[in-house]
């Protein structure tokens, strides 16, 4: 309907009067996320399967598009949808909205179809004001509740929809508790809130230069455009972007009857989860608070309790809510993240979720149901998202460190994991110093807006809040480690200080400290982290992916050390083995200098005899380690003044070793420079240049694998020519690599089954692969040279100039890390393509970095790679993400 419209014809008939813009919850379903959001389809959901839910209905998506799209004013038809649905709401609760006598008072909240937790604005107790305040009073004979009542309204309106900061009501309201001398909000009285009200009206004045609204509808109007502005709000932005979250029209608007948390001690609000959402475990969790309302729980200024105290303060209604998670969960076959209020002990759900969990979790849970035939192995899979598994390979304490450490402090162990940075007292101060140094960020309590400073800090610490609040689940979310609530620690912001009584400890900003998120520890300085160990159901949870998955993983991989790490992961061999890593070490490095300061074949042969049984030593490792798995040995890449010292003291050291003058060595190192090195004089050129590199290179590799073969050792050599442009180049090399194999075959006696093939790394020689594949056994894409020559973009440099083509959506993702299908994509399509043409059993994997991020890999399912290969740590993470790809296409 709107895109065929011309641009003046938008006033009136962009946007049909007749469209529904508004359902009822009796008339929506859980199928029905796109159009209601997530929150309005699940509450509709919940309606329809008989859940105690406050009657209510829902603005769609769709109307949230238009308003956008109508320059910001509501679409035509909307305010009667909307009054239409007030009236039916009135008629179900008894009471009108601004009715005097029997007032109706709403909450609003945003939700779109994906969760974002937070991000977006929530208004509760809508409709109240200085004459239904009274009215308050006279029917609930409860004056405290509804000066209460009216209090968090005007604070929360005032924040979300007349842009008075937060931080300015907390100022009043704090001022009140000084004078008062009280702790806690509970703790006034309805003359000091009924204060409150009339200063919170002062402020809204003095800020906005505009009275309070008294008007219910007038509120209500200005609540829904809060709500649809919420979805553009800078920290909305940032989390669709952090998560990737795109495609989506807008956010929904839920607008339901008030029900009280706040009427006293038989009134309470909570969020629980169906099972643990930090381990999986299959038990019930969560936290609520008496006389509150939803966002004391999260906000951290009181303590919440443990949701097992429920069953000994209010046991049916405890019962009661045992009963509607199980019935959820069941209902919905996911572990379920639900909030409640208690209105004077009658219960009520305001929202069901998939819950957050932390990648432990996942893993659990989603095997856990397969044995508890809930769900199958395919939905479990796909159930735990690849990236997610990062967080499982999160490295935890030392124990034996542990033992001897200054702990500090105790707090919620609220994600798990390990940190250990420096600390940092806000958000802007994290983001600008993660990039040269490791930071804890440490507040009273976070907010969304701390959101890009949690996503660059190694772990969270808050003195406020519990294992629901917003540290935690935004925490939970991107698999930071975070320890919440932790009482006895006091934060100073402001003078940038953490004091712990206690233990008599005063840290500032930039000293050590180490958390572990899994027991909730503080302890001071920095202790060593040690690799985690993973459990049953992450192993059962592979061999189901491996199950399913076509693509074969393999790891990037230089030293045994690595290789060993790999195949504990599962890697199925060595995608990319570069030698140039091989040379760095201690007396190699040496032998390395004295072959490029060589002034003839004799010398630099010479030099290479030096460096033949270091790099035969390493393949042996690394064939041992593989074990009859295929290893792809790239030959020397990088350019020879890569090796080269650079600091003056080192070039007098070498000069020294050498017996040489170290102005000589600065001389040769000035002609080896190059200006664009990474287009210079490197990969198959080396070779060409200096056969005798490539010769030492394929004997080492041929003897390590003839001397493990003699002992019975299967060895599978993929030798690995790079930079390859054109065929004639890699003919060159071939017939070198061909002569000295049969050499040193013919000195062992012993046949190897090896292949010889290339890197795809430069342009030309994607679009000439029919020809490659003429010489080639297997290619291997080269994603990052490829991507930089196919872009034009310096690896090096590109940072300089990637944010604002991110902020500009000129790419979405960077594309050094995540595969940029239809430039670089495209390239590797068409190599694939009519490589298979010339060679129909040509082996093809990539090895770029894009080998383990889970969209580069479903592309290359999509285009018939044989297999990926990735950093040792990241072997699950494709592996999973091979499996997610096999299930979606």
């Amino acid at each position: 309907m709107v895109k065929n419209m011309k641009k003046n014809d938008v006033k009136e008939s962009k946007f049909d009067s007749k469209m529904k813009m508004v359902y009822s919850f009796e008339e929506g379903n859980k199928d029905m996320k796109n159009l209601l959001g997530g929150k309005g389809a699940n509450l509709a959901e919940m309606t329809r399967i008989g859940i105690p839910v406050p009657p209510g209905f829902t603005i769609t998506t769709e109307a949230c598009h238009l308003y956008y799209e109508n320059n910001k004013k509501f679409p035509i038809g909307l305010k009667e949808q909307v009054d239409e649905n007030i009236k039916i709401l009135e008629n179900k609760m008894n009471s009108g909205f601004g009715d005097v006598k029997n007032p109706l008072l709403l909450s609003v909240r945003s939700g779109a179809a994906s969760s974002m937790p937070g991000m977006m604005d929530t208004i509760l107790n809508l409709g109240i004001n200085d004459t239904v305040v009274q009215t308050l009073i006279n029917k609930t004979k409860n004056e405290r509740f509804a000066w209460d009542t009216y209090r968090r309204f005007i604070q929360m309106f005032g924040d979300v929809v007349m842009g008075v900061p937060h931080h300015d009501f907390e100022v009043e309201l704090q001022k009140i508790k000084d004078k008062r001398k009280v702790h806690l909000d509970t703790e006034l009285n309805a003359a000091d809130l009924k204060e409150l009200v009339k200063n919170y009206k002062s402020l809204v004045l003095k800020v906005t230069k505009k009275s309070f609204p008294e008007d219910p509808r007038t509120q209500l109007y200005m609540a829904i455009e809060a709500v649809f502005g919420s979805w553009n709000n800078p920290r909305a932005i940032a989390y669709r972007k952090l998560n990737d979250i795109t495609g989506l029209k807008g956010t929904a608007v839920n607008i339901q009857a008030m029900v009280f948390g706040n009427m006293g001690e038989s009134s309470g609000t909570g969020v629980c989860f169906s099972r643990n959402p930090s381990t999986g475990e299959n038990k019930f969790y969560g936290e609520y608070l008496m006389n509150a309302q939803g966002e004391d729980v999260v906000a951290g200024i009181r303590t919440p309790k443990h949701i097992e105290e429920l069953q000994k303060q209010n046991p049916q209604v405890y019962n009661q809510l045992v009963e509607i998670k199980n019935k959820l969960e069941n209902h919905f076959k996911d572990m379920q993240d639900m909030e409640f209020t208690i209105q004077e002990g009658k219960l009520y759900i305001l929202q069901t979720r998939n819950g957050k969990r932390t990648a432990q979790a996942a893993v659990k849970i989603a095997v856990d149901m397969v044995n508890e035939k809930l769900i199958d192995k395919k939905t479990a899979i796909l159930r735990v998202q690849p990236e997610s598994l990062d967080q499982l390979l999160h490295k935890q304490i030392d124990p034996e460190s542990k033992k001897k450490a200054s702990l500090i402090a105790i707090g919620l162990p609220a994600s798990p994991g390990a940190a250990v940075g420096r600390i940092v007292f806000n958000a802007a101060r994290a983001e600008e110093l993660s990039k040269k140094e490791k930071v804890i960020l440490v507040r009273t309590e976070t907010s969304p807006e701390d959101l890009i400073g949690m996503s660059v800090s190694q772990g969270i610490l808050t003195a406020r809040g519990g294992m629901t609040s917003h540290a935690a689940v935004v925490a939970r979310g991107m698999g930071k480690c975070c320890v919440s609530g932790c009482q006895d620690i006091n934060i100073d912001e402001k003078n940038k200080k953490l004091t712990i009584k206690k233990k008599n400890v005063v840290l500032k900003e930039l000293d050590y400290i180490t958390l572990d998120g899994s027991s909730g520890e503080v302890f001071n300085g920095k202790l060593p982290l040690v690799d985690p160990k993973l459990s049953g159901d992450f192993i059962k949870l592979m061999k189901w992916a491996d199950e399913f998955r076509k693509l074969k993983i393999r790891t990037n991989a230089d030293i045994p050390r690595d290789a060993r790490v790999a195949r504990e992961f599962g890697a199925e061999g060595i995608g990319l083995c570069r030698t140039e890593h091989m040379f760095f070490e201690g007396d190699r490095i040496l032998a390395m200098r004295q072959m490029i300061l060589a002034t003839n074949e004799i010398e630099r042969r010479k030099a290479l005899a030096k460096l033949l049984p270091y790099q035969k030593a390493d393949f042996i490792g690394l064939f041992k380690e593989m074990n009859g798995l295929p290893v792809t040995i790239r030959l020397l890449d990088p350019p020879l003044h890569e090796f080269l010292p650079k600091e003056k003291k080192e070039i007098e050291e070498l000069a020294k070793a050498l017996k040489v003058d170290p102005k000589w060595i600065a001389q040769i190192s000035e002609a080896l420079h190059e200006v664009n090195p990474m287009l210079g004089h490197r990969g198959c050129r080396l070779g060409i240049t200096y056969p005798e590199i490539t010769e030492m290179q394929v004997q080492a590799i041929m003897e390590a694998a003839c001397e493990l073969k003699k002992k019975g050792i299967d060895v599978k050599p993929e030798i690995m020519v790079p930079l390859v442009g054109k065929v004639e180049e890699l003919k060159n090399q071939k017939a070198v690599i061909q002569k000295v194999a049969g050499e040193i075959m013919k000195k062992y006696n012993v046949k190897i089954d090896y292949m010889i093939g290339t890197m795809i790394e430069v342009p030309r020689a994607a679009l000439t692969a029919d020809e490659i594949a003429q010489e080639a056994e297997f290619f291997s894409f080269g994603t990052n040279d490829l991507t930089q020559m196919t872009l034009g973009f310096s690896r090096d440099d590109i940072g300089k100039f990637l944010p604002e083509y991110l902020k500009n959506n000129i790419y979405d993702k960077d594309p050094f890390a995540v595969l940029d299908q239809k430039g670089v994509g495209q390239l590797v399509k068409m190599a694939a393509e009519n490589g298979r043409k010339t060679r129909s059993n040509i082996k093809l994997g990539i090895c770029g970095e894009h080998g383990g991020e889970p969209s580069s890999i479903e592309f290359c399912h999509r285009v018939g790679l044989n297999y990926v290969s990735c950093s040792p740590y990241r072997v699950p993470i494709a592996r999973l993400a091979a499996a997610h790809a096999a299930l979606k296409n």
